[in-house]
């Protein structure tokens, strides 16, 4: 990647990752809303920077530096919190920008009672969060167009990785098996949104690209399938009817679609973890599944 400067806005989980394949000459920035996460920053090569929807003078004066931008908050009621800050000054004081990547949802989609959905598919949000970020997408894309710089939307599907697994869940005693008849989701690995964030940007490309695994899958399936290699019992089925769930979790069960990534290879990635059973046997095989911990160390249930 041509980078002389990186500048991210939420340096969360995945944006992290994505610091991890830059370049280690180049600088590289990144916000979080506390201090406590100075560390997590510092230790993925980041300089970590407060921001609370304020534009600091720290922050506006890094940001003038930066060829490369990458936005990973989500909106609020009263809009993108990063555009609301930051937008006159990405449009008018940072000469040197050369790309922007904004991190979103697979969710903008909505319900499509398992079709299949691409990038052309019409977005039907069904959650208020959801319609939030439809609308921060389009303002990303128009700012981009007005100032003539390649912006690319990467609709993430579930999120999973070291730390964040079937595993991880099996461990504490909460994962489940609900069980939906015809349900399925996407998935992706961190690994593969950094690399995805990494080839886009590395090559400029602008446009919306859904990053999602090849194969949507049962998510009572993953769970049996963690389960397996551990060597555990997997948790009792569950009717989803008859399941306690969070409002927010329920409403994740009330869309389902299966998420097609073929505008993405034809970009030219190629993922690394093309499916959840790839992906969680080289999490078990490493033993990095708890946070880069070696299972060895680690009590399984």
């Amino acid at each position: 990647m041509n980078a002389q400067g990186i500048f991210i806005f939420g340096a969360g989980y995945s944006a992290r990752a994505f610091a991890g394949l830059c370049p280690k000459d180049v600088a590289m920035f990144g916000t979080t809303r506390s201090e406590e996460n100075f560390g997590l920053l510092r230790k993925a090569g980041i300089s970590p920077l407060l921001f609370d929807g304020t534009l600091t003078p720290a922050i506006g004066q890094t940001l003038a530096d930066a060829t490369h931008l990458v936005v990973s908050v989500a909106p609020g009621e009263a809009g993108d919190p990063v555009l609301n800050a930051a937008r006159d000054l990405i449009a008018g004081q940072m000469p040197a920008l050369r790309w922007i990547g904004y991190l979103s949802t697979v969710g903008v989609y909505g319900d499509h009672g398992g079709a299949w959905v691409d990038e052309e598919t019409p977005c039907r949000p069904v959650s208020r969060r959801s319609v939030l970020r439809v609308e921060a997408e389009r303002q990303w894309l128009e700012l981009g167009e007005a100032i003539g710089c390649p912006v690319a939307v990467l609709r993430l599907a579930g999120i999973y990785g070291p730390g964040r697994n079937a595993f991880v869940n099996l461990r504490d005693g909460t994962a489940r098996r609900l069980i939906k008849p015809g349900q399925v989701f996407n998935r992706i690995h961190v690994a593969d949104i950094a690399g995805a964030l990494a080839h886009l940007a590395g090559h400029g490309k602008g446009g919306i690209f859904n990053v999602a695994d090849d194969e949507p899958a049962p998510p009572q399936d993953v769970v049996a399938f963690a389960a397996g290699l551990m060597g555990v019992a997997p948790p009792p089925e569950v009717p989803f009817e008859e399941a306690e769930l969070t409002p927010m979790a329920r409403s994740f069960y009330g869309e389902n679609k299966r998420v097609s990534n073929a505008a993405l290879k034809a970009a030219g990635y190629r993922f690394r973890f093309p499916d959840y059973r790839a992906a969680l046997r080289a999490l078990w095989d490493d033993g990095n599944w708890a946070d880069g911990e070696s299972r060895a160390r680690m009590r399984l249930p």
